[in-house]
């Protein structure tokens, strides 16, 4: 903003100052989700705003019992891949995802384990994607990454 935005807004650049027990380290994370329902093209494509709303929910209810919750923002993307097939060509596909990113902010959130932040990335995650129909989600907080995968468990 421009100082005359500033102003205009009613505040000037020394009213800034910085949030008590608001710095610490960055701890960014991102949930992929795809949007169309199974492996199949002809699967059903959810809009993002069933992602949006999915995770809405889950955040009143943890709000409401008294325990914490994740924040950020969804956009729509598309995954792009490629795979060898058996007969030696190569298949190719995109997928519409959804995906959610955030940081578990240091001043909401400071007071919480990675261990936590990441339990609540994957209740989030499954809830997700119990509600689009996924199989597979995608994960990442700081510098880790992982999978959760539904049908490892069908065997």
């Amino acid at each position: 903003m421009t100082d005359n935005k500033v102003q205009r807004a009613g505040f000037q650049h020394s009213d800034y100052v910085m949030v008590p027990n608001s710095y610490g380290p960055r701890r960014d994370f991102r949930i992929t989700v795809g949007l169309r329902e199974g492996w199949d093209a002809e699967g059903r494509v959810y809009d993002i705003s069933e992602a949006v709303r999915t995770a809405h929910a889950w955040m009143r209810r943890r709000v409401s019992a008294g325990l914490p919750a994740l924040s950020g923002m969804f956009t729509r993307a598309e995954v792009t891949y490629a795979w060898p097939r058996e007969d030696g060509t190569v298949g190719s596909d995109r997928e519409p995802v959804a995906v959610f990113t955030g940081e578990a902010v240091h001043a909401y959130l400071g007071h919480l384990s990675d261990e936590a932040v990441e339990a609540m990335l994957n209740e989030l995650a499954i809830e997700l994607g119990a509600a689009l129909g996924q199989e597979r989600l995608y994960v990442s907080f700081c510098e880790q990454t992982w999978i959760l995968d539904a049908s490892e468990q069908k065997g």
